[in-house]
């Protein structure tokens, strides 16, 4: 399975969107973020409230400095400063490139030996959508007894966790574990603006069946584990996720390991063994 993974999933990266206009684009931008005009020209943006209210109005054109600049300070991600110089009728700032390019080969294998590195525990490189770009062996025992075509490129970890064909009927405590994913996905959702592939998937799985009321969350656990049924054993494990911050490349930005940790020592011995 992770051989597949690895695979399939290196795909080039491009729209056919059409194209909006970048005044109304920014305004969007800075309705999102809760910013006035006044708050925004005056946050680093370098810009008189005038003159970004024509902006916004289409009566004057930004130049791609000031479109770079009033998106850096409404935190803006790079694949959506891309479509706003586009739609600027400017080039995209940050290449878009896919995850077998030539130029990215050296950061894939350096995080193909983090994942290797954090055997005998579980651990996934995926994308900013929850796609899986690669996996390394333990994995596969976690998504063993899997519907089969949820296990297929591209595989969704989101929705392999809480679709009742997937992981959901192995994981004992379901309900907190999918408040937790379903809040990650929220978040995510709200700052890339409204990504509509994470809206499509939000609904998705909020449509699945739910196993009760979440439990109010408990103040003596440190942490929110997943709790998961592995053959007659039960593994506790909590995640830790990281990402490449100076990363250039939107694709790069978008990618973070997600590396499951054992939760107590019982968990650890049975992954160790």
């Amino acid at each position: 399975m992770v051989v597949l993974i690895r695979t399939a999933y290196a795909r080039g990266m491009t729209s056919t969107a059409t194209t909006p206009s970048v005044g109304n684009e920014l305004r969007r931008w800075r309705e999102l973020r809760s910013l006035s005009q006044l708050a925004l020209a005056t946050q680093g943006a370098e810009v008189s409230t005038r003159h970004l209210s024509f902006v916004e109005n289409g009566r004057s054109r930004p130049t791609p400095e000031m479109i770079v600049r009033l998106a850096e300070v409404m935190r803006v991600p790079m694949g959506e400063q891309n479509r706003l110089l586009l739609a600027g009728g400017y080039a995209p700032r940050y290449p878009h490139r896919a995850t077998d390019d030539k130029a990215l080969a050296p950061v894939m294998a350096g995080l193909r030996r983090l994942l290797d590195a954090h055997a005998p525990y579980p651990a996934l490189l995926l994308d900013d959508h929850w796609d899986v770009v690669d996996a390394n062996e333990p994995v596969d025992a976690l998504v063993t007894g899997c519907d089969p075509g949820l296990i297929e490129p591209p595989l969704n970890v989101i929705r392999l966790c809480l679709h009742p064909r997937g992981l959901a009927p192995r994981i004992r405590n379901l309900p907190a574990w999918r408040t937790h994913l379903i809040h990650q996905l929220e978040q995510r959702i709200a700052h890339t603006g409204g990504d509509p592939d994470l809206v499509s998937l939000l609904e998705d799985v909020t449509a699945y069946p739910s196993d009760g009321t979440p439990p109010a969350r408990s103040l003596v656990d440190p942490v929110i584990p997943m709790e998961i049924e592995v053959g007659d054993d039960v593994l506790r494990l909590f995640s830790v996720t990281s990402q490449i911050e100076s990363a250039s490349d939107v694709t790069l930005r978008g990618l973070h390991l997600e590396t499951f940790v054992p939760a107590d020592d019982t968990t650890r011995q049975l992954l160790s063994r």
